[in-house]
Order: structure tokens, then sequence, then C-alpha cells
């Protein structure tokens, strides 16, 4: 009797710990990334810029871990008090699942995933000294997700018990704020901190599977995220490291 009792009890923490994990896409909360655009002081009033960069992020209970690599290519413009930015990306990476049975049903350690998409960023500044304060802007972007671990969650959408995000294709909009300003004598080293926030929009299953107990302005919430980010340029290289719900360091060339 005791025996059953044990496994009984192993087999529900078994059935949870695989019902109960959440799969979204690899890209949510993801696609947001720095758009450089040429400043008030710069010479060159437009430009191109094009980078590689890492991605580190977890899913939204921290139990799973996303490593991905990005390529960007974007063109920049500076007009009086107005910037505008548009590009694409495309992201390759892999997904690596906390999952501790191999037993577990629908069991996996790891999958690929990759993703295209594009962005549009615009902003109005003022100018004061070395500085424009680029008080107001807009943030978009589009990615279409694909691989075997956008796969596996359409074929887990087909199946009972599972909470999952079956979305491939993702829209992001949001609002920034930054501060862009050169060093002193040395209008070619200049720095941009910014703020973002934003959210994911679109019909997210997850809110009428996992979410069940939440009200509508925690689910509102829920899809609502902030990202911190720091750009540095020297002469024509740049760099950009960018914090919210991931890790993201990339280098690049503006031409």
């Amino acid at each position: 009797m005791k025996i059953k009792f044990t496994s009984l009890i192993l087999l529900s923490i078994i059935l949870f710990t695989s019902c109960s994990h959440l799969y979204e896409p690899a890209l949510y909360h993801q696609d947001i990334a720095y758009q450089p655009k040429p400043a008030s002081f710069d010479t060159v009033k437009a430009a191109n810029y094009v980078s590689g960069g890492l991605y580190a992020n977890s899913n939204t209970h921290y139990n799973d871990f996303l490593i991905s690599g990005q390529f960007n290519l974007s063109r920049g413009y500076v007009f009086n008090n107005f910037n505008l930015a548009y590009g694409a990306f495309g992201v390759f990476g892999d997904y690596q699942s906390d999952q501790a049975s191999h037993s577990a049903p629908n069991y996996f350690s790891d999958k690929f995933f990759g993703a295209v998409g594009g962005r549009f960023s615009a902003n109005a500044f003022v100018t004061s000294g070395r500085t424009d304060f680029r008080f107001i802007g807009v943030e978009m972007a589009y990615s279409h997700e694909f691989g075997a671990y956008a796969d596996y969650r359409q074929y887990l959408n087909t199946q009972p018990g599972y909470f999952v995000d079956p979305r491939t294709d993702l829209f992001t909009i949001g609002l920034t704020s930054e501060v862009y300003f050169h060093n002193v004598n040395d209008v070619g080293f200049q720095h941009g901190i910014r703020l973002f926030l934003g959210s994911t929009l679109g019909y997210d299953k997850l809110n009428t599977t996992f979410f069940t107990d939440q009200t509508a302005t925690e689910k509102t919430f829920n899809s609502i995220f902030p990202k911190v980010s720091y750009f540095i340029k020297v002469k024509n290289f740049f760099g950009t490291v960018e914090a919210g719900e991931n890790f993201f360091i990339r280098f690049g060339y503006k031409f």
C-alpha cells in the first residue's frame, strides 16, 4: 500500500511538472532592440548600420534558457527635431528546457529556433549644448519565428493539458525616451541611454488557459515589459548593451 501511494505521488509530480510548464514564443518580449540614428550634431544626416550580437534570456517563469545570435541591418535619419530609423533582422538560437525528468511526456533538452523580422523607430528631440533630448519616441517590431521549437509548440497546441502560446508571428509596440550626447571636444565619441516600455499585441492563448485566475487588468500587464539600453559610438564603430527580460550585447559599424 505504501509503495502504491509513493508511486502515485511521484506520478502526480511528473504529470504536474510536464503540464504546468509554459511554452511561449522564442521572441516573446525579445523582439525590440535599439536602432541607431544620426544625431543633430552629426554632419552626415542619413546612415546605414550593420551589427551582430548575442542574446540571453529565459521564459516568463525563469525555468528555461534561451541563447541566440542576431544580425541587424538598419538605416537611420535625422531631420529638424525628428529622428527616423527602420531595418531588418535575423535570429538563430537554441531553446534549452529545464525539465528534470527524461521520462516526462514530450520531453526535450533543447531545440533550434530562428526568426526574421523588421523594426521601425521614430522620435522627436530638442537640443541643448552637446545633448539631444529624444524626449518621446515610438518603437515597433514584427517577427516571424520558425524552427524545431516553433514546430514543437504547434504540436503541443493540439494536445490536452499543456500551456502553450503557439504564435509564430509577433507584433510589439511601445514608447521610448532617450538622452543622447557626445563627449566634450569630441563629437565622434557619442553615448545614448534609452528607456522603453511596450507591449506585444494580439491574442495570447495563455490568458485563457494558464492565467485564468487573473483579472483583465493583470492579464494586460502581463504583456507589458520594460527595457533599458546603452549605446556607444566611437567614430564609425558602435556597441549596445540592453537589459530587461533579457540581456543583449552587440557590436556594429556605421557606413
